[in-house]
């Protein structure tokens, strides 16, 4: 048993405070398949905090689940999407969205994020009916190596997309880490002003499970519950993930938790700097890419969970380590004391 894991953001249950919301409602007699009042007040509590009524908003249970299906619903069939190398759709996900038949045609970046330059390069490649058409443009924010998107930069993203033709879509796992970043800022309203499609992650902040996507775009929205059903995501308890999100977005929950995330992984980060660690990427969520000797590494993972994340050279690996709503500072602590002890034996 490890003193503590930092594998990733979605190892604990659900915060108190949306299990009783689940206990509270729990004997009350509901309309299925996201109709329930539980989901209608969640959609109601994410339009009011996007400042945009006229959103849609749809509750899946998981990131690749609602990944596939809005990529998928979005594309015709010989259009594509265009992502980082290390988008989470290309690495992560068993190819979910290229079997629903539309290629991914990335670009390699060097922090996670694509550039008005890179989706062009990626569009001016494709230039007739011989070769699949670039329809989508796909973006995580935070990224998968915890960075994130500042305004001025989405919104140029925003202005070329809507220059050439393309859908904008955010994959938003871990948008509250995001969001509550020292360094963002973006607010939930500047997203429905700048995305056709983006979802807002629970699973990752504090939900027991769940992502609400939200369509911007009027032209994605018409006939998406066919989608869902199709793909199976048309849960009969919808309630189930209705719930998480009216907890989360009662009382700023949903920014409160990925505040916690984010000091956890501040302090760690500190640490990390004045043990003299570089990093994969600048530290600014609950993400963390340290580079630590190869030795070090060994050491801790005798007692801490976390993954090697890639290879730097014959002695360093850079390593994730991954901080939640309910890390406990004390564990935090310990661990700064026992890299502290690693390092030093690695000389």
């Amino acid at each position: 048993m490890y003193k503590h894991s930092f594998f990733n953001d979605y190892s604990e249950g659900a915060h108190p405070r949306l299990l009783e919301v689940l206990a509270r409602t729990n004997d009350d007699q509901e309309t299925g398949y996201g109709e329930d009042s539980l989901c209608q007040q969640a959609a109601d509590l994410i339009r009011e905090a996007l400042r945009c009524p006229e959103a849609a908003v749809h509750f899946i249970s998981g990131g690749t689940q609602t990944n596939l299906i809005a990529l998928a619903a979005a594309l015709k069939p010989y259009e594509s999407v265009i992502a980082a190398a290390s988008a989470h759709i290309h690495v992560h996900e068993a190819g979910a969205v290229e079997a629903t038949g539309h290629k991914i045609n990335t670009v390699v970046t060097p922090d996670g994020k694509l550039t008005p330059a890179l989706v062009e390069s990626i569009d001016d490649q494709h230039t007739d009916e011989h070769m699949v058409k670039p329809r989508l443009v796909f973006i995580s924010n935070a990224s998968e190596v915890g960075t994130i998107y500042t305004k001025s930069e989405l919104q140029a993203l925003s202005q070329t997309c809507r220059r050439r033709g393309l859908y904008l879509y955010m994959d938003g796992a871990r948008l509250g880490s995001a969001l509550a970043s020292r360094t963002s800022d973006l607010s939930l309203p500047d997203l429905a002003g700048l995305l056709d499609m983006f979802y807002i992650g629970g699973t990752k902040n504090g939900a027991l499970a769940g992502e609400a996507l939200v369509i911007i775009n009027p032209a994605l929205q018409r006939d998406f519950r066919y989608h869902l059903k199709q793909h199976g995501a048309l849960l009969a308890k919808g309630r189930l993930l209705g719930s998480q999100f009216l907890g989360l977005f009662q009382d700023d929950l949903f920014l409160d938790l990925a505040q916690h995330a984010n000091a956890m992984a501040a302090k760690l980060a500190q640490a990390l700097s004045e043990l003299g660690c570089s990093f994969l990427a600048p530290p600014a969520t609950n993400q963390l890419f340290p580079i630590l000797p190869d030795a070090a590494i060994e050491r801790l993972q005798a007692d801490y969970g976390f993954y090697v994340w890639q290879r730097i050279d014959a002695q360093r690996s850079a390593v994730r380590l991954v901080t939640s709503w309910a890390t406990p500072e004390v564990k935090v602590d310990v661990f700064i004391a026992d890299l502290r002890a690693a390092l030093a034996q690695a000389g």
